[in-house]
């Protein structure tokens, strides 16, 4: 079981018993038993039965009877859903995505709005806040019923200074967000890497429940990748790890948004392919994307709509996307072993135009031990992933204070 959702704490042993059997409940399907709950901790079912008693005076467990279709039904634990609510954030560099949850992870409401990333902290977080407090009065919520929040950026997060050279981020190097969006909302605020979240998202609620060593690649107008090796997020020394984007594919090729050339970003994100349709449009291909005008408003949506009408020219496009996402992620797949890559984000809602070059391409270029026992996969949540780690990562702070003091 992983615990990089929450640090140790130093106090007795029953305590920190006590959090492993939260994130125990909180992610097993279904419910959990005590009789498995004391198999899977290796504790008495009397310290079981001393720390679930514990979660339900603080009104955090709940009994309720499993879903089994027939005979007698065992009674199971699962984290109350009723005790409160966190939100999710999600910013990409031209939307966000909001959730607002309960406490077991069930969205009660779902919000995806533009937001160019490019207009900076100024502008960007007090559109983020006013949406926030919109989507909790539709649902009928106001702040004061919010226990924290997650939230999500393209970039990497560094602890303590927030993200730093964040190449599609301009005029955000620097900027403390966490502390920023805690003066607003005035709830604890985790903050991540938007592709870190898409790992832990899809490993607690998606395509990746159960693997322990997972890969996570979100291909919008950015690329990158959140690594969950050995049942832990892997960061790095400071936090700028998963920059798969950024690797070389051609040494003399287009320049990228971080000054060096050939990136795998510039070559397969969200922009690499609007910038090649336009191209296409401009040389006289036959396309439908001609009917966009004027040709410099293509964007990659409108390109991933064509290929699904079965337009060639976008379809090719796609392809060789693909194509190139596959070289970058063969290296991943040599040099780390996952059991499993998923692909999400925007680009990859289009599904297996994208993701058959991708996985022909690994098979192709990766060594046969690793390329044998690797699936990859479209990610469960779609578009959620990112904020559905969010929501993780909120809850993470929440329940884990409160079973402190339970």
């Amino acid at each position: 079981m992983s615990t990089f959702f929450w640090t140790i704490p130093t106090q007795n042993v029953k305590n920190i018993n006590k959090h492993a059997v939260v994130d125990l409940i909180r992610f097993t399907a279904g419910g959990i038993s005590r009789i498995e709950l004391s198999r899977q901790m290796n504790l008495t079912r009397a310290a079981i039965t001393a720390i679930v008693s514990d979660l339900q005076a603080a009104g955090l467990v709940r009994e309720i009877e499993s879903h089994y279709p027939s005979g007698r039904r065992p009674i199971v634990l699962e984290i109350n859903p009723d005790r409160g609510y966190v939100v999710g954030i999600d910013m990409g560099a031209t939307h966000v995505t909001i959730l607002v949850t309960d406490f077991s992870a069930r969205v009660v409401r779902e919000m995806d709005e533009p937001l160019d990333i490019n207009q900076g902290p100024a502008v960007c977080l007090p559109r983020v806040e006013s949406l926030v407090h919109q989507i909790l009065s539709e649902a009928g919520l106001s702040i004061k019923d919010i226990s924290a929040v997650g939230a999500g950026v393209p970039g990497p997060v560094v602890a303590g200074v927030g993200v730093m050279g964040p190449p599609i981020m301009p005029g955000w190097d620097g900027y403390p967000i966490r502390d920023d969006l805690e003066k607003r909302f005035g709830v604890p605020v985790s903050l991540s890497n938007d592709a870190e979240l898409g790992a832990i998202g899809e490993w607690a609620y998606g395509a990746g429940r159960g693997e322990r060593d997972l890969a996570y690649i979100k291909v919008g107008t950015g690329i990158g990748a959140g690594l969950l090796l050995d049942g832990q997020i892997y960061r790095g020394a400071t936090g700028s790890s998963g920059e798969i984007g950024h690797i070389t594919i051609e040494e003399n090729g287009p320049v990228c948004t971080c000054g060096n050339r050939g990136c795998l970003e510039a070559l397969a994100g969200g922009r690499a392919i609007a910038n090649r349709a336009i191209q296409e449009v401009n040389s006289g291909r036959r396309t439908v994307l001609t009917e966009i005008s004027p040709v410099s408003q293509i964007r990659s949506r409108d390109v991933i709509a064509a290929a699904r009408r079965g337009d060639l020219v976008s379809q090719q496009i796609v392809s060789e996307a693909g194509v190139h996402l596959g070289t970058a992620l063969a290296s991943l797949v040599n040099l780390f072993n996952p059991s499993m890559v998923v692909v999400g984000g925007g680009v990859a809602q289009i599904g297996d135009l994208l993701l058959e070059p991708i996985r022909e391409t690994v098979h192709q270029r990766s060594l046969l031990p690793a390329s044998r026992s690797v699936r990859i996969t479209s990610a469960l949540l779609g578009r959620r992933s990112s904020a559905m780690g969010a929501v993780v990562q909120a809850l993470s702070i929440v329940l884990h204070r409160l079973s402190e003091h339970s």
